[in-house]
C-alpha cells in the first residue's frame, strides 16, 4: 500500500470559514471537504477548483458547485504550500461581489500582521 503525501497543508484562520461551513447543507459540506482534499493532494490544481482573483495580491477563490448552487471560499498561500482559508459565501451572480473580495483582503491583511 502506497502512502499519499499531501502536496500542501490547509489551515483555517480564526472562525471565518467555520461559520460559513456550518451553515451549509450536508451535501454542500461534503463537496467542500472533497474539494479541500483535492487542493491538498494535487500537484497542480485545475482552475475549475482554485483560481487567482484578478487585480489582487495573491487572493484565490476555491470554487465549489453543488447542483445549481455556486460557492466560493477565499484563500491565500503562506510559505508557498500552506493554503490559509479565509471567508466563504454563496455566489448568486456571475461576478464575485466586490464587498466579498474586500472582506477577504482585510482577513489576509490581518493574517499577515500576526
Amino acid at each position: 500500500m502506497k502512502t499519499q503525501i499531501k502536496k500542501r497543508e490547509i489551515i483555517f484562520y480564526k472562525d471565518y470559514f467555520e461559520k460559513f461551513y456550518l451553515k451549509q447543507k450536508v451535501k454542500v459540506q461534503t463537496k467542500i471537504l472533497w474539494t479541500l482534499e483535492l487542493i491538498e493532494d494535487l500537484p497542480k490544481i485545475p482552475s475549475t477548483y482554485l483560481k487567482h482573483i484578478e487585480n489582487t495580491d495573491g487572493l484565490y477563490e476555491i470554487r465549489i458547485n453543488q447542483g445549481s448552487d455556486i460557492f466560493r471560499i477565499f484563500c491565500f498561500f503562506d510559505d508557498g504550500n500552506i493554503v490559509v482559508i479565509a471567508n466563504g459565501f454563496q455566489k448568486k451572480t456571475q461576478k464575485t461581489p466586490r464587498q466579498e473580495i474586500q472582506k477577504a483582503l482585510k482577513i489576509k491583511e490581518e493574517y499577515a500582521k500576526n
